[in-house]
Order: structure tokens, then C-alpha cells, then sequence
């Protein structure tokens, strides 16, 4: 079963952190990384730029509205996404656990509905 895990921690920048704070985050989800990489469970990652790049797409009313930066305004950010395949939630939330931002965010584990191969939608089971 495909599971995204998306990463939702507050933002900081080298100068909030601090250039040692910030390389032992990049270190943690690096080893992390690896870890799910060795146990074969990784199918992609995908670290995000922050929030304030974010460009917001809606459509009310029929008209397309473009927006500069994130639609929600809170505390915490998404940051960014594993995709793992696992026999099961508990493996999900084996995996979770081990996310070096569920110290200091949240991990929220959603499972896949469809995904594509070879440009085909394939239902995720």
C-alpha cells in the first residue's frame, strides 16, 4: 500500500536556526532518508522551497484567481512529502515515528487512492 507522509513542521530559515541547528536537520532526514531507501520501502521525496514561494490556484465562480504565497496562514508549514510503499498503516506509522520532524511538527500519513504508470492511473492496493 502506498502511503504519502507529509511533513508539517514551523518554518525557520539558516539565521532563526542556526547554520549547526540547520545542518543537524539536514543530516537527521538525510540518515532518514536512507533508511527507508535501504529498507526498500521509498518511492520518492521531495523537500519543499518555503512557504512564501508558494503560488495558491482557485477557481471560484468559474474564474481562475492566482495568489502569491501560502492559502493557509499558519503556524506550520507543509515541508515536505515521502512517498513509501508498506504492507500497512502499522508500517506506516512505524515509519511516521521515525521522521526526524515529528519532533517538532506533525506527520500526517494519508494513503494513496491512485498514482500513474507509463501515464496510466493505476489504483494504489
Amino acid at each position: 500500500m502506498r502511503y504519502t507522509l507529509l511533513l508539517h513542521y514551523p518554518e525557520g530559515d539558516a539565521e532563526s536556526l542556526g547554520e549547526e541547528a540547520l545542518a543537524e536537520g539536514q543530516r537527521a532526514f538525510a540518515a532518514y532518508a536512507d533508511a527507508l531507501h535501504s529498507a526498500g520501502v521509498l518511492l520518492a521525496a521531495e523537500v519543499l522551497q518555503p512557504s512564501s514561494m508558494t503560488t495558491t490556484v482557485t477557481a471560484v465562480d468559474g474564474t481562475l484567481r492566482v495568489q502569491d504565497g501560502p492559502f493557509a496562514d499558519t503556524k506550520e508549514q507543509l515541508g515536505g512529502t515521502f512517498v513509501i510503499d508498506v504492507p500497512d498503516l502499522d508500517a506506516a506509522l512505524h515509519w511516521a515515528g521515525q521522521a526526524p520532524s515529528v519532533q517538532w511538527g506533525v506527520v500526517e500519513i494519508r494513503p494513496g487512492a491512485t498514482h500513474t504508470v507509463d501515464g496510466r492511473w493505476v489504483p494504489n492496493t
